[in-house]
């Protein structure tokens, strides 16, 4: 049993305690905005903004400069998706759960590929275009982007976006040794699939 715990948790033993507070911190709220998300509530953004906001000032720590700007990303597009939940569109209604246009699927691919090119060129910029986590990290911010941005307009198509973002990410922390990242995104990968049934019931 310890020889598994060193396993999982071992990396700890040289990070701060403010460091690894800070993380399940982070995770913890990290779950209960992925939850609301899930429940169709807004508090999907508050809690999301307490989360990516202490994962910025980590991730730049630990250098994955791509997830740092997925977390920036995500706390913009959060104070934006806040608004778009809550606007009422006419008197009585505010923005529902609805699929993607075809101007809006085209808008998707073109944030895709723009946020490829910007994390390359940051990552060359820095010179830590040194191993496949490079790789990796790249990808996962651009389908991260693509889903955050669906998420703030409220498309069910976001949840395929942070379903294979998200099995993308639990090996990357896993290997990073950044083990409550990993398996966050562990539970985010089951929330995202259940959330996507949700909305598409409604």
């Amino acid at each position: 049993m310890s020889e598994i715990f060193n396993f999982l948790f071992g990396q700890y033993k040289t990070y701060s305690t403010t460091e690894t507070t800070l993380e399940i911190i982070a995770v913890i709220f990290g779950f209960l905005s992925v939850w609301y998300s899930k429940q169709n509530k807004v508090w999907v953004f508050p809690t999301g903004m307490i989360s990516t906001s202490i994962f910025v000032y980590l991730l730049l720590k630990w250098e994955l400069l791509g997830d740092m700007m997925i977390n920036g990303y995500y706390f913009i597009m959060s104070v934006y998706g806040w608004y778009i939940w809550t606007r009422k569109v006419d008197e009585t209604h505010v923005t529902q759960i609805s699929r993607t246009t075809k101007k809006e699927q085209k808008t998707s691919i073109y944030i895709f590929f723009t946020t490829l090119i910007f994390v390359f060129v940051v990552y060359k910029m820095f010179d830590k275009w040194t191993s496949w986590v490079a790789y990796a990290d790249t990808i996962t911010t651009a389908i991260f982007f693509v889903g955050m941005w669906l998420m703030a307009k409220r498309k069910i198509e976001n949840w395929l976006f942070w379903i294979a973002g998200n099995i993308i990410s639990i090996p990357l922390y896993f290997y990073k040794g950044f083990t409550f990242t990993s398996l966050q995104y562990l539970g985010f990968t089951f929330i995202a699939i259940f959330g996507y049934l949700a909305w598409k019931k409604t």
